[in-house]
């Protein structure tokens, strides 16, 4: 159960990033609420992991969900050119993910 809330958090921790730049320095409304609300859950969920997890492969796992998260969206939008390589270095974070999963 740790590793799913965990998860789930690194996936709102990917919103609150995309919140965060679509804000304009808070500038905007709904992208300043939206950046907000997910930081709180994505923070409440890491706590929550913590209990049952090792902080160092916990944070790891959840940012390494959030970048991926974030580089994704920036690829679907067009913000961020398409590269094999890039495709290469998110497989590599997946599989240090499932890697520390396998581990803990």
């Amino acid at each position: 159960m740790h590793w799913t809330v965990l998860i789930l958090s690194g996936l709102f921790e990917g919103v609150w990033a995309i919140a965060l730049d679509r804000s304009e320095g808070f500038s905007r409304l709904w992208p300043s609420l939206i950046f907000f609300a997910a930081l709180t859950i994505s923070m409440g969920g890491l706590a929550w992991a913590l209990r049952g997890l090792p902080v160092g492969t916990a944070y790891a796992a959840w940012v390494a969900v959030g970048v991926i998260v974030a580089l994704v969206y920036s690829l679907v939008t067009g913000e961020e050119a398409f590269s094999w390589a890039k495709m290469l270095f998110i497989a590599m974070i997946i599989g240090g993910v499932v890697g520390l999963k396998a581990l803990s």
